[in-house]
């Protein structure tokens, strides 16, 4: 008998065959029972996504570490799948966030013909999200990641306005730039090491030698650019403010939170390879501290200028895309741990906002004056949410996961980012403070929204009551989210 090539253990893959689970289940209803079974596909979706984010997390602890899958025979024994606490982590972290946003895509437009489609979309989008981080072929990576992507174009252009396809334009045509530049990078990754996976062995032997070491930094900015782009990081961040504002509420919760968490993931697995390298990161600091820097001003001070809270936001994902970058530009365990420690925040902070905007229709700043008072659970939330955003207390997990951001940049001397990013602390400041004071305004301007009723809009409730305990319960024990980071 032929031994088998590759050595398969379903258990560990359960976090991305959950969601691909729920896709072939919400296809066939929706074949049985066509144009009446949008809400039940809605209800198996977002099962099969929670299923998914409890495998991810109970797999690693139940094993004591590190769970493997896809290995190769010997002498090579490579496994192409590898899930350790911190991308089990983010793995749940996409899962709970794709549900979020299902959620308030549902009732946002609860039109029983698009809620099968849209699962099946999302279902499709987080099961790339899920595999991308625990990828560590090129291959698989590479499919995995426009798999995470390509969903989320028809989701903004779902909506059916000429926003919307403008938005979902953007977003195809800088996405298909994004994946030549990975896929070119991946090449030349390849050329460098000579191996066919982001494995630490092969890139510290690039980086010894000089020749292989030009085309190893080449593969890395290259890689890094084509991420910037998912990761909404300037100078490719263009599509952001026109694809959130043009998408419906539920997609853009996609994009802010499962989407970003997803580009993260797949950048920690190629930053993971370069760590501790002899002699310091060298160019590579650069290739990473410069979109770091430009994100971090420009979409704080752009941020600072909004009046449209989804715009707003927008450009505050940018802002953050910087903030994610900060640590990496370290090229240390320490700085992937910070990284995405703070992008799970940023997601559940950004999720929260978003569910509010869903319950009150706002469309400007201005429609959210007094808001504390007329809807003290809408404004309550919205405020811890920016206060986290903002670094400021109550909102302690994010000015927590700042300082852990800042720490192993001001440890290996990277001076001018850590330098941009305080500058950006303080600006930054005064854009989610700016949003703070409309919403304790003691002068309440009558409103032209109709309030969403709680009884209609029940999952809005649920993914804003559960996004604020996860952001009071971090900031109550900071410790715990650093060590799912790990």
């Amino acid at each position: 008998m032929t031994p088998s090539l590759v050595t398969v253990d379903w258990l560990v893959l359960a976090p991305a065959l959950a969601p691909v689970a729920g896709v072939v289940l919400v296809l066939l209803g929706d074949a049985v029972l066509p144009r009446r079974f949008g809400g039940a596909a809605v209800a198996l979706a977002a099962l099969a996504l929670v299923a998914g984010a409890v495998a991810a997390v109970w797999l690693p602890r139940a094993a004591g570490g590190a769970v493997s899958t896809l290995c190769l025979p010997a002498p090579d024994g490579a496994c192409l799948w590898t899930a350790g606490a911190r991308a089990s982590t983010l793995q749940a972290g996409v899962l709970l966030a794709g549900a979020a946003a299902l959620a308030l895509l549902h009732e946002g437009r609860p039109r029983p013909r698009d809620g099968a489609v849209a699962a099946t979309l999302l279902l499709a989008a987080c099961t790339g999200g899920v595999t991308v981080a625990a990828a560590t072929d090129l291959g698989t990576w590479l499919v995995a990641l426009e798999l995470a992507t390509v969903p989320a174009v028809a989701l903004v252009a779902l909506r059916g306005t000429r926003a919307s396809a403008h938005g979902g334009l953007s977003l195809l045509v800088t996405s298909l730039a994004s994946f030549g530049l990975l896929v070119l990078g991946a090449a030349l990754w390849l050329t460098a090491t000579g191996d066919a996976t982001f494995s630490r062995t092969g890139a510290a032997a690039a980086w010894a030698d000089p020749d292989r070491q030009v085309v190893l930094v080449l593969a890395v900015t290259l890689l890094v650019a084509g991420l910037g782009f998912k990761l909404s990081a300037v100078p490719f961040h263009a599509w952001t403010p026109q694809a959130y504002a043009g998408a419906d509420l539920g997609t853009t919760a996609f994009l802010a939170a499962a989407s970003k968490l997803s580009a993260v993931a797949a950048l920690l697995v190629v930053l993971a390879a370069l760590t501790d390298l002899p002699g310091g990161p060298g160019p590579l600091a650069v290739v990473v501290g410069v979109p770091a820097v430009l994100s971090l001003l420009l979409g704080t001070l752009v941020a600072l200028r909004q009046d449209d809270p989804v715009r707003l936001l927008a450009w505050s994902t940018i802002a953050q895309a910087g903030w994610v970058l900060v640590p990496l530009t370290a090229f240390s365990d320490a700085g992937l741990r910070a990284a995405a420690a703070y992008v799970l925040v940023y997601a559940a902070a950004s999720l929260v906002a978003l569910a509010v905007l869903g319950r009150t229709g706002a469309r400007t700043l201005e429609d959210h004056r007094g808001l504390l008072r007329r809807d003290p659970l809408a404004g309550g939330t919205l405020t811890l949410a920016l206060l986290v955003l903002a670094g400021l207390p109550p909102g302690v997990v994010g000015l927590v996961v700042k300082i852990v951001a800042l720490a192993p940049v001001v440890e290996a001397g990277v001076v001018p980012v850590a330098v941009a990013a305080v500058l950006a602390v303080v600006v930054g400041i005064a854009v989610y403070l700016r949003w703070v004071a409309v919403l304790l305004s003691r002068q309440v301007t009558p409103s032209t929204l109709e309030e969403p009723s709680t009884a209609r809009r029940p999952a809005t409730l649920v993914v804003l009551v559960v996004g604020t305990g996860l952001l009071v319960v971090a900031s109550a024990l900071p410790a715990g989210l650093l060590a799912a980071a790990t």
